[in-house]
């Protein structure tokens, strides 16, 4: 009986819903285990299963080593085939709607330390696209730009005292500063820039098709130098943001200046970037907690 009901679930969401085949796989998939599981359990209908059962199942399958991702899933597509039940009369009730799967663990963000950073951003800039590149590279890091926000920027943004107008997430605009560095090789791309065909268009970073960059070119070029320099570890724009704001935290300790920089709506997300080594933690502790110090 539960199998013959998901086939009809199945059948609804392909036929009547028109979902896309690959999500009517994914809902088969699941539902699939979901059946098997409540098999071994010896239920046969549906109205058995309450809320204590769905929670029974998302333990056992935790237990068999299913992921967060995994166990998501699973309970979207058992709510789901709850709902239609529910809705031609066949349950009461929907019990997997309170039944939450257990969070993902968050994933630190991988940064490069300053070494490599330096390494990277050391390569030679004499012919124009090198120069343009190194501009981008070098303002990526010291502003922590998302790459979105960094094929965006116009010429007009360049704002003075070496602050940049960033449209972020949302179309909200914040202004982030960028540092000496960035400001000595973004003033000799912008000179070399108005020789370029096509400075008379507003982006800031020009191809050589006259067009603004797109995200995808500067992953390339990215990638391009980063071999160059000796860089392999599968070296992407975002990592360069995750390594202004490490370091950027591990020097200030400030979190709410590095989320305003960043364009974070919640510090929740700025938070991910506190992973500092446990032995200076440890020593922190030892230096400033009372009753971490020794009595002689």
């Amino acid at each position: 009986m539960l199998a013959n009901d998901v086939r009809r679930f199945i059948e609804y969401l392909s036929d009547v819903r028109g979902y896309a085949a690959h999500s009517v796989a994914s809902y088969q998939r699941q539902l699939t285990q979901v059946v098997k599981a409540l098999t071994k359990l010896e239920i046969t209908d549906w109205r058995q299963v309450d809320v204590a059962v769905v929670e029974n199942l998302v333990m056992q399958w935790r237990r068999e080593g299913a992921g967060s991702s995994t166990l998501h899933q699973r309970l979207a597509a058992l709510r789901t085939l709850f709902d239609y039940l529910v809705s031609r009369g066949e349950l009461e009730a929907n019990p997997a709607k309170v039944v939450k799967a257990p969070k993902a663990p968050k994933r630190l963000p991988k940064n490069l330390d300053i070494d490599s950073i330096l390494q990277l951003l050391e390569f030679p800039a004499e012919e124009p696209l090198a120069l343009r590149d190194r501009a981008m590279f070098e303002l990526l890091y010291s502003s922590g730009l998302r790459l979105a926000e960094l094929v965006s920027l116009n010429v007009a943004d360049i704002q003075p005292d070496r602050e940049l107008r960033v449209t972020g997430k949302g179309s909200k605009t914040r202004i982030v500063p960028y540092g000496k560095e960035a400001a000595r090789w973004l003033t000799q791309w912008l000179q070399e820039r108005s020789s370029w065909p096509g400075s008379d268009q507003p982006a800031l970073f020009l191809s050589k098709q006259q067009r603004r960059l797109t995200p995808r070119s500067v992953q390339l070029r990215l990638k391009k130098w980063g071999v160059e320099q000796g860089l392999f570890d599968n070296l992407h724009p975002h990592k360069l943001r995750h390594s202004f704001a490490t370091h950027m935290l591990e020097a200030s300790s400030d979190l709410r200046a590095v989320q305003e920089m960043l364009g974070h709506a919640n510090l929740s997300t700025t938070q991910i970037y506190t992973h500092l080594d446990f032995q200076r933690l440890a020593d922190v502790y030892d230096a400033a907690h009372p009753r971490a110090k020794r009595t002689r």
